[in-house]
């Protein structure tokens, strides 16, 4: 990409127009939510996708697509700190099978990055995936660009990862859980791993923080992992004991109402009372009451 057209579409992504629309019906369409429940991890996203129209809805051939599932912690597969390395190996090679050309994932990780990434089990589960198509990246500083938040209430302004904002697709790969400071950690919150700078700051308006960044880098995907939910002790946790099976896979193309579904029935929380759904909805990004949202089952 020249200087030109990375220029310009920086500038697109700075006004807040990089809503991805899904089969042509744009973002204004009433939001669908797609579950499935199984013990078979390894097909529950196939599975959650197919209401939705399957990964090639979202994925043409040719494609350059970012992964950004949640290996920010130096945690075992068993602890639920980050997104179940069997969730993320199925979107890839979704992905991969869908065409792409490219299939890049990564994260911004809390503790030393080859550490999460290998002890989260996600780097050797993507080893087995023998496709040079496949690339998982290491972030450092020449990755991160500055952007205007034009439609920020908080922040005005933030560096992202310029790998998520170049993307064709950028398909976002949470795993749910309990967090100390913003109650849950579900596919908003996600976003704080593909931006740069002093994350901290973002702590000083936390929930609006989260909704503002949210305005730049919009999903065309969401993948909720809630095969296993860490119920307290989050983000980080450690103690299995904080955990519960639910064999779940959460997908759709309205991050708002995908962590507001999560929110009610992993955690009998109303979305309401969850700052950053709510400031996300208040901008405008996604419905919040799941009455007026369409919940798929398979």
């Amino acid at each position: 990409m020249n200087r030109r057209k990375f220029v310009k579409e920086i500038a697109i992504w700075s006004a807040g127009a990089a809503a991805v629309p899904v089969l042509g019906l744009g973002r204004e369409v009433s939001p669908v939510v797609a579950v499935a429940r199984g013990t078979d991890w390894g097909k529950l996203v196939e599975k959650a996708l197919a209401p939705l129209g399957g990964i090639q809805a979202f994925v043409k051939k040719g494609a350059k697509v970012c992964l950004k599932p949640n290996m920010s912690f130096d945690r075992t597969p068993e602890q639920g700190a980050n997104t179940h390395p069997e969730i993320i190996k199925a979107v890839a090679q979704l992905c991969l099978d869908a065409g792409a050309a490219q299939v890049t994932v990564f994260d911004r990780t809390l503790a030393e990055q080859r550490r999460c990434y290998i002890n989260s089990g996600i780097a050797p589960m993507l080893e087995t995936i023998t496709d040079k198509r496949l690339n998982l990246i290491y972030s450092d500083n020449t990755q991160y660009v500055p952007v205007e938040i034009n439609k920020g209430k908080s922040f005005k302004n933030w560096s992202f990862n310029k790998n998520a904002l170049q993307a064709d697709v950028y398909i976002n790969v949470p795993v749910a859980k309990h967090h100390g400071s913003a109650k849950l950690s579900l596919g908003l919150k996600n976003i704080l791993g593909i931006i740069g700078g002093i994350r901290g700051k973002i702590h000083w308006n936390l929930d609006q923080g989260i909704a503002d960044l949210n305005t730049v880098a919009r999903p065309a995907l969401t993948i909720i992992d809630a095969t296993r939910v860490m119920l307290r002790n989050g983000p980080s946790g450690g103690d299995l004991k904080d955990l519960t099976i639910k064999n779940t896979v959460i997908a759709s193309w309205d991050t708002v109402a995908a962590d507001a579904y999560a929110a009610t029935t992993l955690f009998n929380i109303d979305p309401a009372q969850i700052g950053y759904i709510k400031a996300a909805y208040q901008l405008g990004l996604g419905e919040m009451d799941i009455n007026k949202t369409k919940v798929l089952h398979s």
